[in-house]
């Protein structure tokens, strides 16, 4: 059944704001993906305070035009979804986990921040570490030194009182 004008205007408005809205749009073939996998992929990504939109090629290809970026046109076609997120890291490191499970889709490219990144970015985005992982690694090279400290002035104060008990034997074997 075709969809009226008002209605792509509105789906081609959702796109929009999108793109604005996000960090990172990572665009993929769902391919084979039957209603159960897509699902799960959706639940998923929700998860993660993301989303995965399926919406018409022509209409996307409007909204890639609208925003400059039309670097992307060549990659919209067959069946594309594209998946939309905050967090940098969250959607393309979900899509390639999803797709070692699943091994039916495929990711095509993304854009990080307004710039188109290529299938090697995208993975590239994937394997870096989370967030939290990250800042728990910037605290501790921040506490290391720190320990490192501690350490040097408890073996000045442990040396100190050895030398004290060394003395304090001594003189009592004297007397």
């Amino acid at each position: 059944m075709p969809i009226s004008r008002s209605e792509k205007e509105a789906i081609v408005q959702e796109l929009k704001q999108k793109f604005e809205n996000s960090k990172v749009a990572v665009f993929a073939d769902y391919k084979g993906l039957n209603v159960g996998e897509a699902t799960r992929l959706r639940r998923r990504l929700k998860e993660a305070g993301c989303e995965f939109k399926v919406a018409k090629n022509t209409l996307t290809n409007l909204v890639v035009k609208q925003l400059n970026l039309d670097e992307l046109s060549p990659y919209l076609e067959g069946p594309v979804g594209i998946a939309f997120g905050e967090d940098p890291v969250a959607p393309a490191k979900i899509l390639s986990e999803f797709i070692k499970e699943s091994r039916k889709m495929e990711i095509k490219v993304g854009v990080l921040d307004g710039k188109v990144i290529d299938v090697k970015g995208v993975k590239s985005l994937a394997d870096l570490p989370s967030r939290e992982v990250l800042l728990a690694k910037v605290l501790g090279g921040m506490q290391a030194p720190l320990y490192g400290f501690a350490g040097v002035l408890q073996g000045t104060l442990r040396s100190f009182v050895y030398a004290l008990e060394a003395v304090r034997k001594q003189r009592a074997g004297e007397a």
